[in-house]
């Protein structure tokens, strides 16, 4: 119950959270007075997520089982406390995802596999965009770049024209090495279960068709029989009748 009345309010708190991330990254002329209220914003939906999973945890029957399915979670809201931490509040938008995905594994998967591709391309590419921008010499100093190299690096190309100079870019980096991986697999994974699930149809229509075509071929043998016994059962008499003649 709780979670169905957190969805809209999880999918608000994580669009009014990316969208504050975004705007001084993009606008790098931004006021003080407007950087203030995007950290407003983006510690407000860390709020709600937070108090979210307080909530669940307040009410789950056994919390270590709670605790122990749900480490993805608590790593969002504890990590980005910590100032040097504060890119992974971009995880908060993939959690969303989760919570969203619904019950079926297919429509997981293909929500992970769209959704979470262009999420990690987006976030990464303002991540090391904010990393970069300020680093001399750095090859990365405009968006489109940066979404240049996040494409390139989440696809394991690395064609080698950008790449993060600093520290923290260098991070942000091996964590979208890490995913494209991750999404590579996934990707794979989803390709041959559609091929699996293609070929099973295909036999089991195959399966029903013979099916079919057995149940007709039996109606046939046994319209055949009951015709070739009333046959037998018309001749048998006219066949004795003379018999019968004969001996009187």
């Amino acid at each position: 119950m709780w979670e169905k009345r957190m969805e809209w309010p999880l999918n608000a708190a994580a669009v009014l959270f990316l969208a504050a991330y975004a705007w001084p990254i993009l606008q790098p002329s931004l006021g003080h007075t407007g950087r203030v209220w995007c950290e407003v914003v983006t510690w407000l939906a860390w709020a709600v997520f937070a108090l979210d999973y307080g909530v669940r945890l307040k009410h789950a029957e056994d919390k270590r089982v709670f605790l122990k399915n749900n480490v993805f979670d608590l790593l969002i809201i504890v990590l980005p406390l910590i100032r040097q931490l504060r890119l992974l509040r971009l995880v908060t938008v993939l959690n969303v995802l989760n919570r969203n995905a619904g019950l079926s594994l297919r429509g997981r998967v293909v929500v992970y596999t769209v959704g979470a591709t262009a999420l990690i391309v987006f976030c990464s590419a303002l991540a090391v965009l904010d990393a970069e921008r300020a680093a001399p010499d750095a090859p990365i100093t405009d968006f489109p770049d940066a979404v240049w190299w996040s494409i390139t690096t989440i696809t394991t190309v690395g064609y080698g024209d950008r790449y993060p100079v600093s520290g923290t870019g260098r991070i942000v980096a091996v964590g979208l090495m890490v995913a494209g991986i991750a999404l590579l697999g996934v990707v794979t994974a989803t390709l041959a279960s559609w091929l699996i699930r293609r070929v099973t149809e295909a036999d089991e229509n195959a399966q029903a068709v013979t099916r079919e075509h057995l149940d007709e071929l039996t109606r046939e043998v046994k319209a055949l029989r009951a015709e070739l016994a009333e046959q037998r059962a018309q001749v048998s008499p006219a066949a004795s009748e003379p018999l019968g003649t004969a001996r009187g």
